[in-house]
């Protein structure tokens, strides 16, 4: 078999919860607006984003809003806070379609994956997202039940 090429592509936080409470709508990948140290912390790969939110202020802007990225262990004086609002790169029609989609009832805008890309540039994927109410959370835990049964099933009858 040939080689795959090695890739710099590295998750370094993925959101796993937010499938589970809200039902993803678009996608978008954001560039993210870094310190030095932000980027050397996250490149140790412990940033969390579970708690995060991305919002959309007055100027037409987004902002990132509760991601905690550690300090830097090396970083002194110049160190960066852990919870402050990073903002959110992205194009000004994307920026539009995120806004008018939080503008609507019951949208907002959830954070996937933190990761580097090819490049070894940081980006968020972020979507708009609508909140799953209890039994939709129930239908979506029956429905991955029955996944794992039935490959069980078809595992044992090959």
């Amino acid at each position: 078999m040939a080689e795959k090429p090695n890739s710099n592509f590295k998750v370094v936080a993925d959101n796993r919860k937010a499938r589970y409470h809200y039902e993803i709508g678009e996608t978008y990948e954001a560039g993210l607006v870094l310190t030095g140290t932000e980027v050397k912390s996250l490149r140790t790969g412990r940033s969390t984003i579970a708690e995060s939110y991305a919002s959309v202020d007055n100027a037409g802007e987004i902002w990132l809003i509760n991601a905690n990225i550690p300090e830097y262990h090396s970083g002194n004086r110049f160190n960066h806070e852990p919870k402050r609002h990073r903002k959110l790169l992205l194009k000004q029609r994307e920026i539009a379609k995120l806004s008018q989609g939080v503008a609507r009832e019951g949208m907002t805008i959830v954070p996937l994956k933190l990761f580097f890309n090819e490049k070894g540039r940081a980006k968020l994927e972020i979507a708009l997202a609508k909140g799953k109410q209890l039994h939709d959370k129930r239908e979506t835990e029956k429905q991955r039940d029955w996944n794992r049964e039935k490959s069980r099933l078809m595992k044992q009858r090959d």
